[in-house]
Protein backbone atom coordinates (compact mmCIF):
# COMPACT_ATOMS: atom_id res chain seq x y z
CA UNK A 1 0.00 0.00 0.00
CA UNK A 2 1.15 3.07 -0.89
CA UNK A 3 2.29 5.50 1.82
CA UNK A 4 0.55 9.24 1.47
CA UNK A 5 1.95 11.23 4.23
CA UNK A 6 5.44 12.06 2.84
CA UNK A 7 6.18 15.05 1.06
CA UNK A 8 5.61 14.68 -2.10
CA UNK A 9 7.43 16.64 -5.39
CA UNK A 10 4.98 18.04 -7.73
CA UNK A 11 6.12 20.56 -10.74
CA UNK A 12 9.78 20.92 -9.12
CA UNK A 13 8.50 21.56 -5.86
CA UNK A 14 8.34 19.81 -2.05
CA UNK A 15 4.29 19.94 -1.23
CA UNK A 16 2.79 18.43 2.22
CA UNK A 17 0.42 16.10 2.06
CA UNK A 18 -1.24 16.97 5.33
CA UNK A 19 -1.29 14.17 8.53
CA UNK A 20 -4.34 12.37 9.57
CA UNK A 21 -6.41 14.63 11.92
CA UNK A 22 -5.53 14.22 15.42
CA UNK A 23 -2.44 12.50 14.56
CA UNK A 24 1.24 13.96 14.69
CA UNK A 25 3.21 12.36 12.15
CA UNK A 26 6.43 10.56 13.47
CA UNK A 27 9.69 12.24 11.47
CA UNK A 28 13.18 11.18 11.73
CA UNK A 29 16.68 13.08 11.12
CA UNK A 30 16.75 11.09 8.20
CA UNK A 31 13.48 12.84 7.07
CA UNK A 32 14.32 15.95 7.83
CA UNK A 33 17.55 15.33 5.76
CA UNK A 34 15.65 13.93 2.74
CA UNK A 35 13.48 16.96 2.44
CA UNK A 36 15.82 19.40 2.99
CA UNK A 37 17.78 17.91 -0.01
CA UNK A 38 14.88 18.15 -1.87
CA UNK A 39 14.66 21.74 -1.13
CA UNK A 40 17.59 22.28 -2.01
CA UNK A 41 17.87 19.92 -5.05
CA UNK A 42 14.82 21.93 -6.69
CA UNK A 43 14.52 25.24 -5.19
CA UNK A 44 18.16 26.38 -3.85
CA UNK A 45 19.78 27.14 -0.89
CA UNK A 46 17.72 30.10 0.00
CA UNK A 47 14.85 27.25 -0.19
CA UNK A 48 16.34 25.33 2.90
CA UNK A 49 14.72 26.37 6.12
CA UNK A 50 13.29 24.91 8.84
CA UNK A 51 9.41 26.48 8.18
CA UNK A 52 9.58 24.80 4.93
CA UNK A 53 10.89 21.74 5.95
CA UNK A 54 8.57 21.55 8.94
CA UNK A 55 5.59 22.44 6.26
CA UNK A 56 6.69 19.73 4.00
CA UNK A 57 6.47 16.84 6.99
CA UNK A 58 3.47 18.09 8.28
CA UNK A 59 4.55 19.39 11.53
CA UNK A 60 5.86 22.38 13.53
CA UNK A 61 9.07 24.33 12.70
CA UNK A 62 9.39 24.19 16.36
CA UNK A 63 9.93 20.30 16.76
CA UNK A 64 12.86 20.21 14.28
CA UNK A 65 14.81 21.71 17.12
CA UNK A 66 14.74 18.10 19.18
CA UNK A 67 17.18 17.78 16.14
CA UNK A 68 18.76 21.02 15.22
CA UNK A 69 19.91 24.05 17.49
CA UNK A 70 19.12 26.35 13.99
CA UNK A 71 19.23 26.37 10.90
CA UNK A 72 23.11 27.08 10.31
CA UNK A 73 23.53 23.62 12.10
CA UNK A 74 21.09 21.69 9.57
CA UNK A 75 22.95 23.16 6.59
CA UNK A 76 26.54 22.09 8.21
CA UNK A 77 24.62 18.35 8.52
CA UNK A 78 24.05 18.95 4.91
CA UNK A 79 27.22 19.87 3.56
CA UNK A 80 28.59 17.03 5.17
CA UNK A 81 26.00 14.88 3.53
CA UNK A 82 26.98 16.12 0.34
CA UNK A 83 30.45 16.48 0.73
CA UNK A 84 30.35 12.64 1.49
CA UNK A 85 28.37 11.75 -1.15
CA UNK A 86 30.82 13.26 -3.74
CA UNK A 87 33.81 12.06 -2.42
CA UNK A 88 32.35 8.38 -2.85
CA UNK A 89 31.10 8.98 -6.49
CA UNK A 90 35.07 10.51 -7.12
CA UNK A 91 36.48 7.49 -5.05
CA UNK A 92 34.45 4.97 -7.55
CA UNK A 93 35.87 6.24 -10.77
CA UNK A 94 39.22 6.50 -9.15
CA UNK A 95 39.52 3.12 -8.65
CA UNK A 96 38.46 2.10 -12.08
CA UNK A 97 41.84 3.84 -13.16
CA UNK A 98 45.27 2.97 -13.65
CA UNK A 99 47.63 3.38 -10.78
CA UNK A 100 48.70 7.08 -12.54
CA UNK A 101 49.26 10.22 -9.68
CA UNK A 102 48.49 12.19 -13.01
CA UNK A 103 45.61 10.45 -14.34
CA UNK A 104 44.17 10.18 -11.08
CA UNK A 105 44.65 13.77 -10.05
CA UNK A 106 42.89 15.05 -13.20
CA UNK A 107 40.59 12.57 -13.02
CA UNK A 108 39.23 14.38 -9.68
CA UNK A 109 39.18 17.20 -11.03
CA UNK A 110 37.24 16.52 -14.16
CA UNK A 111 34.77 14.37 -11.99
CA UNK A 112 34.07 17.21 -9.52
CA UNK A 113 33.94 19.87 -12.00
CA UNK A 114 30.78 17.45 -13.77
CA UNK A 115 29.85 17.22 -10.22
CA UNK A 116 29.49 20.58 -9.75
CA UNK A 117 27.43 21.32 -12.89
CA UNK A 118 24.90 18.57 -12.58
CA UNK A 119 24.52 19.95 -8.91
CA UNK A 120 24.72 23.09 -9.13
CA UNK A 121 22.46 23.89 -5.71
CA UNK A 122 24.68 21.07 -3.75
CA UNK A 123 27.97 23.13 -4.96
CA UNK A 124 26.86 26.22 -4.28
CA UNK A 125 25.92 25.81 -1.02
CA UNK A 126 29.22 23.76 -0.09
CA UNK A 127 31.44 25.65 -1.60
CA UNK A 128 30.15 28.77 -2.81
CA UNK A 129 28.31 30.29 0.26
CA UNK A 130 30.58 31.86 3.32
CA UNK A 131 31.58 29.64 5.99
CA UNK A 132 30.43 30.40 9.25
CA UNK A 133 31.95 28.94 12.42
CA UNK A 134 30.35 25.82 11.96
CA UNK A 135 30.88 25.15 8.85
CA UNK A 136 34.50 26.01 8.56
CA UNK A 137 35.52 22.50 8.93
CA UNK A 138 33.96 22.29 5.19
CA UNK A 139 36.90 23.67 3.43
CA UNK A 140 39.45 21.28 5.01
CA UNK A 141 41.37 18.42 4.33
CA UNK A 142 40.48 15.78 6.20
CA UNK A 143 37.11 16.13 5.01
CA UNK A 144 36.04 13.03 2.56
CA UNK A 145 36.28 15.32 -0.48
CA UNK A 146 39.61 16.52 0.48
CA UNK A 147 41.09 13.39 1.36
CA UNK A 148 40.57 12.33 -2.32
CA UNK A 149 42.60 15.00 -3.37
CA UNK A 150 44.94 14.21 -1.06
CA UNK A 151 45.13 10.47 -1.89
CA UNK A 152 45.92 11.26 -5.64
CA UNK A 153 47.98 14.44 -5.00
CA UNK A 154 50.21 11.79 -2.36
CA UNK A 155 50.52 9.52 -5.48
CA UNK A 156 51.41 12.26 -8.04
CA UNK A 157 54.42 13.20 -5.31
CA UNK A 158 55.41 9.26 -5.19
CA UNK A 159 55.76 8.78 -8.82
CA UNK A 160 56.77 11.62 -10.43
CA UNK A 161 59.66 14.35 -10.00
CA UNK A 162 57.23 17.05 -10.38
CA UNK A 163 58.22 20.54 -10.72
CA UNK A 164 57.71 23.13 -7.15
CA UNK A 165 57.83 26.59 -6.98
CA UNK A 166 61.59 27.29 -4.88
CA UNK A 167 61.41 29.71 -1.96
CA UNK A 168 62.42 32.50 -3.93
CA UNK A 169 59.51 31.93 -5.78
CA UNK A 170 57.25 32.38 -2.72
CA UNK A 171 55.72 35.66 -1.83
CA UNK A 172 57.49 36.11 1.40
CA UNK A 173 54.19 37.91 2.80
CA UNK A 174 52.38 34.45 2.46
CA UNK A 175 55.40 32.18 3.94
CA UNK A 176 53.74 32.19 7.49
CA UNK A 177 50.38 31.52 6.01
CA UNK A 178 51.00 28.69 3.36
CA UNK A 179 53.44 27.33 6.94
CA UNK A 180 50.56 27.01 9.54
CA UNK A 181 48.69 25.50 6.37
CA UNK A 182 51.74 23.12 6.20
CA UNK A 183 51.53 21.94 9.80
CA UNK A 184 47.56 21.59 9.42
CA UNK A 185 47.89 19.07 6.48
CA UNK A 186 51.02 17.10 8.04
CA UNK A 187 48.60 16.91 10.88
CA UNK A 188 45.71 15.56 8.89
CA UNK A 189 47.68 13.37 6.89
CA UNK A 190 48.81 11.83 10.49
CA UNK A 191 45.86 11.30 11.35
CA UNK A 192 43.87 10.12 8.33
CA UNK A 193 46.84 7.55 7.12
CA UNK A 194 46.59 8.86 3.66
CA UNK A 195 49.55 7.33 1.78
CA UNK A 196 50.79 10.74 1.62
CA UNK A 197 54.93 11.24 1.27
CA UNK A 198 54.96 13.94 3.66
CA UNK A 199 58.77 14.48 4.11
CA UNK A 200 58.23 16.04 0.47
CA UNK A 201 55.36 18.36 1.70
CA UNK A 202 57.83 21.14 1.45
CA UNK A 203 56.75 24.91 1.33
CA UNK A 204 57.18 25.07 -2.63
CA UNK A 205 55.05 21.61 -2.56
CA UNK A 206 52.10 23.31 -0.23
CA UNK A 207 52.18 26.59 -2.36
CA UNK A 208 51.85 24.42 -5.08
CA UNK A 209 48.73 22.38 -3.92
CA UNK A 210 47.11 25.96 -2.96
CA UNK A 211 47.87 27.72 -6.13
CA UNK A 212 46.70 24.16 -7.94
CA UNK A 213 43.41 24.14 -6.00
CA UNK A 214 42.67 27.75 -6.74
CA UNK A 215 42.85 27.19 -10.39
CA UNK A 216 40.65 24.94 -10.47
CA UNK A 217 38.21 25.75 -7.89
CA UNK A 218 38.07 29.07 -9.77
CA UNK A 219 37.49 27.95 -13.20
CA UNK A 220 34.79 25.64 -12.26
CA UNK A 221 33.19 28.29 -10.20
CA UNK A 222 33.24 30.67 -13.33
CA UNK A 223 31.43 27.72 -15.07
CA UNK A 224 28.80 26.93 -12.98
CA UNK A 225 27.66 30.48 -13.00
CA UNK A 226 27.78 31.15 -16.11
CA UNK A 227 30.53 33.97 -15.71
CA UNK A 228 33.16 33.20 -18.12
CA UNK A 229 34.62 36.42 -19.42
CA UNK A 230 33.32 34.86 -23.26
CA UNK A 231 31.38 32.56 -24.90
CA UNK A 232 32.81 29.32 -25.34
CA UNK A 233 31.33 27.23 -27.88
CA UNK A 234 32.72 23.98 -25.83
CA UNK A 235 33.29 24.00 -22.46
CA UNK A 236 34.85 20.88 -21.89
CA UNK A 237 37.53 21.74 -24.50
CA UNK A 238 38.48 24.97 -22.21
CA UNK A 239 38.50 22.72 -19.08
CA UNK A 240 40.84 20.22 -20.64
CA UNK A 241 43.05 22.47 -21.87
CA UNK A 242 43.62 24.40 -18.05
CA UNK A 243 44.50 20.98 -16.95
CA UNK A 244 46.78 20.21 -19.68
CA UNK A 245 48.47 23.63 -18.51
CA UNK A 246 48.49 22.84 -15.01
CA UNK A 247 50.53 19.47 -15.87
CA UNK A 248 52.89 21.23 -18.11
CA UNK A 249 53.60 23.57 -15.25
CA UNK A 250 54.84 21.08 -12.98
CA UNK A 251 56.51 19.10 -15.07
CA UNK A 252 53.60 16.09 -15.54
Amino acid sequence: MPNHNGPRSISGQVTRVPARRGRAPAVSDTDIRRVARSLLAEQGPEAVTLRAIARALGITAPALYRYYASREDLVAALRRDICADLAEELAQQVAELPDDGVVQLLAVCRGFRRWALDHAPEFTLVFASPAGENTSAMRQFDEPFGRIFLQAAGLLLTTYDIVTPSAEVIPEALCADLKRFQADLLVVLAESGQEFPAEKLDLGVTYLMTTFWARIYGHVTLEVFGNYPMAVSDPDILFDATLEDLARSIGA
